[in-house]
């Protein structure tokens, strides 16, 4: 019994690392850059799923863009591959307080 409550404990322990480990890379990869520095492709993408919002700022997350674009108090961030297709969606205040960055 003992030796199964060890194996439990190394096991949730390792996962536990590894989950913390991954987080601290994510945001080691994610850089605020300019505008300049973003495709035009990537750009294009942005401006047509701002849909009348502001882009406030790009990110660069990994060999994906990232667009924060505000819109009605909210941001929203919109992450984009090099050739301009839309990966995925999510709400910038969600992803701040995760992190637990005041915005």
């Amino acid at each position: 019994m003992k030796t199964n409550n060890l194996i439990v404990t190394a096991l949730i322990s390792a996962g536990l690392v590894f989950g913390i480990t991954a987080q601290a890379k994510e945001k080691e990869e994610e850089e605020t850059i300019s505008s300049a520095n973003v495709p035009q492709a990537v750009q294009q993408a942005a401006q047509a799923e701002a849909k009348g919002g502001t882009i406030v700022r790009w990110e660069k997350e990994g060999s994906n863009y990232e667009a924060v674009v505000e819109k009605n108090g909210k941001q929203m961030g919109i992450e984009i591959d090099a050739s301009g297709k839309v990966v995925s969606r999510h709400d910038e205040s969600k992803e701040h307080k995760e992190k637990g960055e005041k915005h």
